[in-house]
């Protein structure tokens, strides 16, 4: 398999995955609301934005146009949340219907990098794809 055909299959999954976790923000935001920390205001509008921003980022890295700005707001996006998921880990919040190990959250934190490491590869990372390394390709 080439590099282009495993890229694009790794960007169609994380298309689906964060098309999945961004409408997830709008089935269980209690959910979300949940793990947001206390010192955030405004939070059910922080969880419709992240919502809307993961779906909006799962689109836009399939547009070869949009690709590498889509990407690079998406990691933006990643590292954003990342406070909120140290206070998951840290404060261990009862989160509705989910049963998980006081480790487990600890472990989430873990995958943060690699999903900023999996956007990156398939939509900012260079590949074969033409123009592929200007922001927003015309």
């Amino acid at each position: 398999m080439t590099r282009l055909i495993i890229t694009t299959i790794f960007r169609w999954l994380a298309t689906g995955f964060f098309l999945v976790a961004g409408a997830m923000h709008f089935v269980i935001p209690d959910f979300y609301q949940a793990m947001m920390p206390p010192f955030i205001p405004f939070q059910d509008f922080f969880i419709v934005i992240t919502g809307i921003a993961e779906m909006a980022g799962a689109i836009g890295i399939q547009l070869p146009k949009y690709r590498r700005l889509a990407g690079l707001l998406m990691i933006v996006m990643l590292v954003a949340i990342f406070p909120a998921n140290i206070y998951v880990a840290w404060s261990q919040p009862v989160l509705p219907n989910v049963a998980y190990s006081s480790g487990a959250m600890w472990w989430r934190l873990l995958l943060q990098p690699v999903f900023i490491a999996w956007i990156w590869s398939v939509s900012v990372m260079k590949t074969d794809t033409p123009g592929q390394n200007s922001l927003v390709n015309r």
